[in-house]
């Protein structure tokens, strides 16, 4: 089965946020474009095989939530009957658990 990707808003302006800092660093239209594009080609990866992802646990317990690693950034998403729903994109270093897990930006 192939799975449709998600975007949720909050991930929408996520990724707005990596374009932002990826130019930001590199000054450069076309190295940031193709930085992005790369990173949602690995995002797209997972329509086919979703459980391929790294497990997010909490306490020892998988929370149903996966990430896809790019570089700098990891794209966190869980699995629905029909689509792979990308919940949050966030900077390596960021504590991920705190933002997965709040409605905060």
């Amino acid at each position: 089965m192939e799975y449709k990707i998600r975007f949720t808003p909050i991930a929408q302006g996520d990724m707005d946020d990596v374009w932002d800092e990826v130019f930001e660093a590199s000054k450069n239209k076309e190295k940031t474009k193709n930085y992005v594009q790369e990173f949602i080609k690995e995002i797209i990866k997972k329509k086919e095989f979703p459980k391929s992802g790294i497990k997010i646990e909490y306490d020892g317990v998988f929370t149903g939530i996966y990430s896809v690693n790019y570089k700098a950034y990891k794209a966190f998403y869980r699995i629905n009957e029909e689509y792979v729903e990308v919940l949050r994109i966030l900077h390596s270093k960021q504590d991920y658990m705190k933002f997965i897990f709040s409605d905060e930006k």
